[in-house]
């Protein structure tokens, strides 16, 4: 079995491995100005995708054009949340050279899409294949890829702790060869209780002071996990942006949530924004919070917001997520100040951050390979894959991490 890294080796986005030149797991872009894409566009028989962040999902289309057809096997929720994706991409960036496809092109992925469910076995190119619930959000798979001589076991993105939307990933099936993430391979997290009861600490602070609190997050997860938190300790919430699709979607496949009924409770406690009449000007008034995109502060109902409650120290602005370098979000942690459509504004609202990972921490990722202590692996999907592969080697795995374009040929 050759594997070939076309994306995500090294790196944090644009996953894509593509195996014997038939089957290809994931196709995703890094979000960059400009955005970057998969060193190159292959013609695999099949395509398998672990989940429905722009990442892993982004530059799918792009593999329908011409006369190619390839099926594209993922989760149902997985399916949706590509296709909003690739909407999305199409209204900021169609047209252009930062959107690698057409609404043509969006419109075949439905026609060759084939959705599965977790432990359901599959063919495809050739391969047998399963999903197993990778604990990162609704949908999110490992993929088991077996050729009949080699199992491989592509991680995808996962986490082993459980959060409020999904549960944290149990499977660990047999494998000959394993594909690692390792986003957050040098961090430790705080324990998920302990940032949470920090977070509604600070929230019914300031809204008990007559405060606002913008939450920023990002749609797919994040905002339905800050929703839940906003239910369980009933926190007033508006929610706005891609985020409201998103939770509208993920309801109807109560399958896939830890609790679906706690995740209708927290849909129907948030209102949802529509934007109609000034109303998200209005709502900056109350004492709420607002979960909003973008979670980096890079567009979206947020350069609304920001504007609106900048001004009062009793404000706040909640970061929930990493923030790249060179974000305003990241530019507003480390300076005060941001640069929110096209202009800098200095904000005397009190800015806070809080990490809400979905992903696994070096903690976890030890404790999800320990199961494969005898078994190859190979390290991916973060910026320091060399760093943890050693950290491995030394510990006495068998651990590389692959360059971009390089091809591994699995024993």
């Amino acid at each position: 079995m050759d594997v070939q890294f076309l994306g995500g080796a090294g790196e944090i986005g644009r996953s894509a491995i593509l195996i014997d030149e038939s089957l290809l797991l994931d196709f995703g872009m890094l979000t960059d100005s400009p955005p970057q894409f998969p060193v190159r566009t292959p013609s695999p028989d099949a395509v398998v995708v672990s989940h429905g962040h722009l990442d892993h999902v982004g530059t799918i289309p792009a593999l329908v054009s011409g006369d190619a057809r390839p099926p594209i096997h993922w989760t149902p929720p997985t399916y949706e949340l590509a296709m909003t994706l690739a909407r999305d991409t199409l209204k900021l960036h169609g047209g252009t050279v930062n959107c690698p496809f057409t609404e043509t092109n969006v419109r075949r992925v439905t026609q060759v899409s084939e959705t599965h469910g977790y432990r359901e076995t599959f063919e495809a190119a050739g391969y047998e294949v399963t999903f197993y619930n990778a604990g990162h959000i609704p949908g999110s798979a490992h993929v088991l890829v077996d050729d009949g001589d080699t199992r491989l076991l592509y991680t995808g993105d996962f986490h082993t702790d459980d959060q409020r939307l999904v549960s944290g990933t149990t499977a660990r099936p047999d494998a000959d060869t394993v594909i690692c993430e390792s986003t957050y391979s040098d961090v430790d997290h705080e324990l998920r209780e302990t940032v949470e009861g920090r977070f509604v600490e600070s929230v019914e602070t300031t809204l008990w002071e007559g405060g606002t609190v913008v939450v920023p997050a990002f749609a797919i997860g994040r905002t339905q996990e800050m929703l839940l938190v906003c239910e369980a300790h009933d926190i007033p919430c508006y929610v706005d942006g891609m985020g409201k699709e998103v939770t509208e979607m993920l309801a109807q496949y109560p399958e896939f949530l830890r609790d679906a009924d706690a995740f209708r409770r927290a849909k129907s406690h948030a209102r949802f924004v529509t934007g109609k009449d000034g109303q998200r000007k209005r709502i900056t008034d109350q004492k709420a919070a607002i979960v909003t995109t973008s979670g980096m502060l890079s567009g979206g109902p947020a350069m609304t917001y920001i504007p609106e409650v900048r001004g009062n120290p009793m404000n706040k602005v909640t970061m929930t997520g990493y923030q790249v370098e060179g974000t305003p979000g990241r530019d507003l942690l480390e300076t005060g100040s941001a640069e929110i459509d096209g202009r800098i504004m200095p904000v005397s609202a009190r800015v806070e951050q809080y990490d809400f990972s979905a992903h696994a921490d070096r903690g976890g990722l030890l404790a999800y390979l320990g199961d494969y202590r005898d078994t190859p692996v190979l390290v991916n999907h973060g910026d320091r894959c060399e760093a943890f592969a050693t950290t491995l080697r030394e510990d006495g795995y068998d651990a590389t991490a692959p360059e971009l374009g390089e091809t591994v040929t699995l024993q």
